[in-house]
């Protein structure tokens, strides 16, 4: 990378819905929006929900599939100068590794991004990442499936995000992402009704930050991978807090919304600050 600015998966679909408002080839990286074997069309709508300093989406992984995504997407993708991260999901163990090795037989992808913040048929629904029995297992197979760098994405749902973390680094995570969004729900009080079609969702934004922040500072005194933070950062002040905290790297979601340029923004902010420390 060649600086330490990432967008986060999911807030900058596929990366070519952006290019004409971002340059892209400017970014540390790029993390595609979540990719799963089977295409998904997600969770009934509303999904995007503002709240205080933040929203709630309730997405559901709505992806083409990886078939689509490597015929129709990548070699879009492969174009720009800027690293590409896959983000990929499963719901076994043997999906993930399938994805893993079907991404591996590709050119032009620089890492691959997993998301364990989603649900194990297996196990009765539960999620890969708030079990680190579980996160060894996943981490460990695609870890033996592929030579691509591994970054695991962790889910902050947890008591204890360090327990998470060194598994998925024992497993072989070349890096850590921290963290996904936290469960929460909001409710229309005219109706009395939730505001999301899937009644709860995934909380991003400002709000979490100091969570985020936290998170990433209990991560870096326990594993010796590099860090990636992420969650509400809006400014280079944001970003200074997580490299403060122990990160190496930080992913910008939530305000690509706000504005596309955030992570241009970012970028010289910090270049501005490394040649004003010089």
């Amino acid at each position: 990378m060649k600086n330490p600015v990432m967008v986060a998966s999911g807030t900058f679909g596929y990366g070519d819905e952006y290019a004409k408002l971002v340059d892209i080839n400017r970014l540390g990286a790029l993390v595609t929006k979540t990719i799963t074997v089977a295409p998904r069309f997600g969770n009934p709508p509303p999904r995007l929900v503002e709240t205080p300093a933040g929203m709630l989406n309730s997405i559901g992984l709505q992806n083409i599939g990886i078939h689509k995504f490597i015929s129709d997407k990548l070699p879009i993708l492969k174009k720009f100068i800027t690293p590409i991260i896959v983000s990929i999901a499963g719901e076994s163990v043997a999906e993930f590794v399938q994805l893993a090795e079907m991404l591996s037989a590709e050119s032009g992808i620089a890492g691959l991004e997993m998301n364990i913040s989603c649900p194990n048929v297996k196990s009765g629904g539960m999620l890969f990442g708030i079990d680190p029995e579980l996160t060894r297992e996943v981490v460990s197979a695609v870890r033996k499936s592929t030579k691509l760098p591994l970054l695991v994405k962790l889910t902050p749902n947890v008591t204890d995000i360090t327990l998470i973390g060194r598994s998925a680094v024992d497993a072989g995570a070349d890096a850590l992402v921290a963290i996904n969004t936290l469960l929460g729900m909001v409710f229309d009080t005219k109706t009395g009704k939730p505001k999301l079609g899937n009644l709860v969702g995934g909380l991003s934004g400002p709000a979490i930050r100091p969570i985020a922040v936290r998170m990433v500072y209990e991560l870096a005194k326990t594993v010796t991978v590099p860090i990636i933070g992420t969650g509400g950062i809006m400014n280079t002040d944001d970003a200074l807090e997580f490299f403060y905290a122990g990160a190496k790297a930080v992913s910008i979601g939530t305000g690509i919304f706000v504005d596309p340029q955030i992570p241009i923004k970012i970028i010289d902010g910090l270049t501005k600050l490394h040649h004003s420390h010089k």
